[in-house]
């Protein structure tokens, strides 16, 4: 008879591993990336990365995306990427070393995504605008009025209501301690907003706000970042 209790030992055994860790921090970015690039960024040899994934793949933390002879490996869904998220907002932040190190977590704190919705200073605020301008209701429910915004952007709600996943929902961000919009509302903003130019990503999770964006989500949103 199975119990009622889940057997988290094996999976959290899985992330206990810096190398690993690393791996699936980056893929938290939401593109898949092949194993040369996330054996650079865990700072480990090739065979020791193909190691590395072969035991996340058996452990279902991360699935392979084939191109040709190509491999690339992604989080195995938005579950996962919630886990990593929350162990980030109960563990102590990597030491800062060098200037480079600086710089990237001051890009991070601002705005990063989070798997594949907006996160950092500039995803609280988008939240924050969304609800405190009657767009988004305290269920996460879009309002008529935000129906309407949303479309002036290219968003049809209609349609993101009949994904399989969540439609919306609140994700605490392990920055700012405050909420941050997800599902499947919150990853559409993100790509309308790539597509619209209103954000450009940087380095492994990080994203740029341009002006054009700064200036489209004040005009949208009524979201304000300094």
């Amino acid at each position: 008879m199975t119990g009622f209790q889940a057997d988290i030992a094996p999976v959290a055994a899985l992330m206990a591993d810096r190398g690993r860790a690393a791996m699936l921090t980056a893929l938290l970015d939401g593109r898949p990336l092949a194993a040369g690039e996330l054996a650079r960024t865990a700072g480990v040899s090739a065979p020791t990365a193909s190691a590395h994934l072969g035991r996340l793949l058996d452990g279902g933390l991360v699935t392979v995306v084939k191109q040709g002879r190509h491999r690339y490996y992604r989080l195995a869904g938005t579950g996962v990427a919630e886990v990593i998220e929350a162990l980030s907002r109960i563990s102590a932040p990597v030491e800062v070393r060098s200037l480079r190190q600086s710089r990237q977590a001051r890009r991070l704190h601002r705005a990063r995504s989070c798997y594949d919705h907006l996160a950092g200073e500039a995803g609280v605020a988008l939240f924050a605008a969304l609800a405190g301008g009657g767009l988004l209701d305290q269920d996460c429910e879009v309002t008529e009025k935000g129906e309407e915004r949303l479309l002036g952007v290219g968003i049809d709600v209609g349609t993101l209501r009949k994904a399989r996943r969540r439609f919306a929902g609140e994700c605490l961000d392990w920055t700012e301690r405050r909420p941050h919009l997800n599902g499947a509302l919150g990853a559409a903003l993100l790509v309308r907003f790539i597509e619209l130019g209103w954000v450009v990503r940087g380095d492994s999770r990080e994203l740029l706000v341009t002006e054009a964006g700064l200036q489209g989500l004040a005009d949208s949103f009524g979201c304000v970042l300094p």
